[in-house]
């Protein structure tokens, strides 16, 4: 193995990862929902999008394990004749996808808000930071579920679906930017008194270039943590916004569409379709909440 290699697996964090249960357990599952839902086109035992391949009298098939069941679709089928092992590996690519950007999406607009309210300071500092703290006065799916119906009333209906994707990550992660603006606000008015800022400010380098080489890289540590606690969240509120019918239609089987789904035939004895989504969804955001918040206490060093 190469040193960079050898440097790596003897680090504090690795060390901290082999000794905690909890983090493997969480990152295998974590790997496992990952793998299943990004070789889905792959390993799937059929394509829940092929909408000439479904047949409304495989619809409502229980499991393998019930008497009625099929050997052909290990946890049943769903309204739609869809197998529900191949829409949960889809669905959970589409929420995966969805989570993931709009924690980008966040991140992005946070780390620019920080920077520019912590090196800017005075009325930025304090009209940005304003603004910040009353959209957290608000629950996020609450800001997320306003931002997607104004944006769904103002687009075409034509656009609607082809849209609703981006609708639901531009939702989602406007309303998680504040917790990233704040944590780089704060790191970045520590880091513009360093000794190393005030020389870059003597030989003549520019604001933004100050901000981004060398303020930034100090302030990234507790961005990434924050990045994967809110991971689980975005994958939640997309769930929620779906359940709820103002994100993805039917026919984009997300696990929150899966569950919404179900919920209507829940009661009617066909508990598998909302049952085993929900039971993926929340193994999902558990383990990743998990994971994030190993790594907020194993690069913390007060908790070492």
């Amino acid at each position: 193995m190469s040193g960079a290699v050898m440097r790596a697996l003897d680090s504090d964090l690795v060390y901290n990862f082999r000794r905690s249960p909890i983090a493997i357990i969480s990152t295998l599952i974590v790997v496992i929902c990952v793998g299943a839902a990004a070789l889905a086109p792959l390993i799937a035992p059929y394509n829940p999008f092929d909408l000439a391949s479904l047949n409304l009298m495989d619809s409502m098939i229980p499991p393998a394990f019930l008497p009625d069941g099929t050997a052909a679709h290990l946890l049943g089928t769903d309204n739609q004749g869809r197998d529900l092992v191949s829409a949960m590996m889809y669905g959970g690519r589409i929420s995966l996808i969805i989570g993931l950007s709009a924690v980008v999406f966040a991140t992005i607009v946070g780390i620019l808000v920080g920077l520019t309210a912590g090196y800017a300071g005075g009325a930025v500092d304090a009209v940005l930071m304003r603004i910040a703290d009353v959209q957290l006065t608000f629950p996020a799916i609450l800001i997320a579920l306003l931002v997607s119906g104004v944006v769904g009333v103002a687009l075409p209906p034509s656009l609607h679906e082809k849209l609703e994707v981006y609708v639901l990550i531009f939702a989602i992660g406007i309303s998680r930017w504040p917790q990233f603006a704040r944590t780089v606000r704060s790191s970045t008015m520590v880091e513009r008194g360093r000794d190393y800022v005030l020389a870059a400010r003597v030989i003549g380098l520019s604001g933004p270039r100050i901000v981004l080489t060398h303020i930034l890289p100090n302030a990234w540590g507790p961005v990434v943590v924050i990045a994967t606690i809110n991971i689980g969240g975005s994958i939640l509120d997309e769930a929620t916004l779906s359940f709820l019918g103002v994100g993805l239609p039917a026919t984009q089987p997300s696990l929150g569409t899966l569950i919404r789904i179900g919920n209507d035939y829940l009661y009617s004895g066909e508990w598998w379709i909302t049952i085993f989504p929900g039971v993926a969804l929340a193994a999902l955001v558990l383990s990743i909440n998990l994971l994030g918040d190993w790594l907020r206490d194993a690069v913390n060093p007060r908790l070492r």
